[in-house]
């Protein structure tokens, strides 16, 4: 199935309202018709089946442009519109594209790649441990990830009823904008999309649309939080929490003052989410908040070498096997088994919910002593003044690494320390508190632990 078809077989009809962008609406018949128009533009300059075509455009823009790409055969390659000309010129080399669509219109590009049958769109890694790492979504595939967690919502929701917008808070040229944007649109939902996050325009857009249920990443969860001329976000119920983990104490924080339930979910780009909650566990599990919920129908998950805590690695398998260029990009993470290494570590409790307690690279390991940088972060975050921490092993020549905290905010180290003694066992309390104006991150959200290691 292309999925191009999302949205010009979306069951609207012509005249109702499917995008809402910034400044911009378009109905289901101005969306269809600009697709059909840029479509045939890529086919006037020759754009192959098979070929490239990035998209340095925004919000309804990019779903257009997206679908057009896929509506002519050719694969889409969002670039994000914050990225540098020196940036843009890189990806546009590595991927090989044959025309860019500008918000000015079409132009010609001189690659000439051509993607594998049944390709969709291109996303790199997001950069946490190494160099990003281009995937190949395709469309069967990226399909079956929408549907194992749709699935599940459908059958309990009322078919007489129509679904409400699907919120958008975060870029188009990110995994979750994408995915976002094509869940809405799968699930007959009209779109609202954000080019860029504010926390005054999307608590109005929240009360327009009367929202009940969305996606945030952390830092915008906590943005929320920390501004006070946010007084409720009704009719929001549901928050997932998407692109990066998100700390406990900021979940309990949002949920406390707007009375939604945050909740986590767990996936990589290269298999989508495999774990989340239904509105089912969150009503039946509320004091399970902060795990990333059970794995979706069909995934298998197990914990590989657990320790005394039932800590360990992380390993899923998905319904479906890996396509060829998925399974190259994971290399010796995916198992002859069809399970694959996530480099999280994590637990498993008695009713099928799973915990995620870090990253196997970013374990402390303090003189045989295992200190989670979460844990640690968490009573940083807590005191008040502090709005970003982040925790990471300085190598010592004693105990091999040593906890460095690297902390956003107006409070003094010692301040801090006297907070992790009275919270946490000494060898979890950082050596070092280092002040910073704000903390590395990537386009996606995700912190950067190995510019702060270096």
């Amino acid at each position: 199935m292309n999925l191009a078809s999302l949205l010009l077989d979306h069951p609207f009809a012509d005249d109702e309202p499917l995008l809402y962008g910034t400044g911009r609406t378009w109905t289901t018949g101005e969306a269809r018709a600009e697709v059909a128009r840029l479509a045939g533009e890529l086919a006037r300059l020759g754009v192959p089946t098979g070929g490239g075509v990035a998209g340095r455009v925004a919000g309804g823009d990019a779903v257009i442009a997206m679908t057009a790409c896929w509506a002519h055969g050719a694969v889409f390659v969002p670039v994000n519109d914050r990225l540098p000309e020196a940036g843009v010129a890189d990806l546009l080399d590595r991927t090989g594209v044959a025309a860019v669509v500008e918000p000015s219109g079409v132009v010609t590009a001189t690659g000439d790649a051509r993607f594998e049958p049944g390709a969709a769109f291109v996303l790199f890694t997001s950069g946490t441990t190494g160099e990003p790492k281009p995937i190949v979504h395709h469309h069967d595939a990226y399909l079956e990830i929408i549907d194992r967690v749709l699935g599940p919502l459908a059958a309990g929701r009322d078919s007489t009823k129509r679904p409400s917008p699907n919120l958008i808070p975060v870029p188009m040229a990110l995994n979750a904008g994408i995915y976002n944007a094509l869940f809405g649109l799968r699930a007959g939902a009209p779109l609202v999309l954000m080019d860029r996050f504010s926390t005054g325009e999307f608590a109005e857009l929240v009360h327009r649309h009367e929202i009940r249920s969305t996606v945030l990443p952390p830092a915008s969860i906590a943005m929320l939080n920390d501004d006070p001329t946010i007084e409720d976000v009704g009719p929001l119920r549901y928050v997932r929490s998407i692109t990066a983990p998100l700390s406990p104490f900021q979940a309990r924080r949002f949920a406390q003052r707007f009375g939604a339930f945050v909740l986590n979910g767990y996936g990589q780009a290269e298999l989508g989410e495999v774990i989340g909650w239904t509105a089912a566990d969150a009503k039946s599990h509320p004091e399970k908040i902060g795990a990333v919920g059970r794995p979706h129908p069909g995934v298998d998950v197990r914990i590989d070498s657990p320790d005394a805590n039932g800590v360990g690695e992380l390993l899923v398998r998905p319904p479906a096997a890996p396509n060829a260029s998925v399974a190259a990009t994971l290399g010796d993470r995916l198992g002859s088994d069809g399970f694959v290494r996530t480099g999280d570590l994590a637990r498993g409790d008695d009713d099928g919910f799973v915990w995620i307690e870090g990253r196997t690279g970013d374990l402390i390991n303090r003189g045989g002593n295992k200190v989670f940088p979460d844990e640690v972060e968490e009573v940083l975050t807590a005191v008040a003044g502090v709005s970003e921490a982040a925790v990471v092993g300085r190598p010592d020549e004693r105990l091999g690494e040593v906890p460095v905290a690297f902390v956003v905010g107006d409070v003094s180290a010692d301040t801090l320390q006297a907070a992790c003694r009275a919270a946490l066992v000494p060898y979890k309390v950082p050596v070092d508190v280092i002040a910073v104006d704000e903390l590395p991150r990537n386009d996606a959200g995700k912190l950067l632990r190995r510019q702060l290691r270096a």
